[in-house]
């Protein structure tokens, strides 16, 4: 279980993952020793799972993005995300409940990097009965709060 201050540590980083343990300690009113072992313990259990740059993906040359929602034949689903992994432009899969089995986010430098993507790629991967494209016009940035956890 996490504590208050866990909670508060989790904010901080996910509000700016390279600060340094001295500010953080600072932030929180708690020792360095202590914000050294609270974080190395909140990775250790898989907590923070990393730390990472945050890229905006227009101005690194991806400038066309789309939800994908994939049907798959039941029987295939664990081959069929194993080859979804592998795919250039593919950032996120979500294994969902409802009319559709897979939805993708993905992102690729135009159209033409898209088509490919989901006609020969997507499509033609054995076990996609079907998908549907949706291309997204405009994004916004939620909050850099970070979650509340529990």
């Amino acid at each position: 279980m996490l504590d208050d201050t866990d909670r508060r540590i989790l904010r901080e980083l996910a509000r700016d993952g390279r600060m340094s343990m001295r500010t953080l300690a600072e932030t929180l009113h708690i020792s360095r020793a202590n914000a050294y072992a609270r974080v190395a313990r909140l990775q250790q259990n898989g907590v923070i799972r990393g730390f990472h740059a945050d890229v905006d993906p227009v101005a690194a040359g991806l400038t066309t993005a789309a939800y994908v929602t994939v049907n798959l034949q039941q029987a295939n689903w664990r081959e069929v995300l194993t080859r979804l992994r592998a795919l250039p432009g593919v950032v996120h899969i979500g294994l969902v409940g409802g009319d559709f089995d897979v939805i993708l986010l993905v992102r690729v430098a135009d159209n033409t990097e898209l088509r490919h993507l989901v006609l020969d790629e997507i499509q033609g991967m054995q076990g996609v009965v079907s998908t549907r494209t949706l291309l997204l016009f405009e994004e916004s940035t939620p909050s850099r709060e970070g979650p509340t956890p529990p």
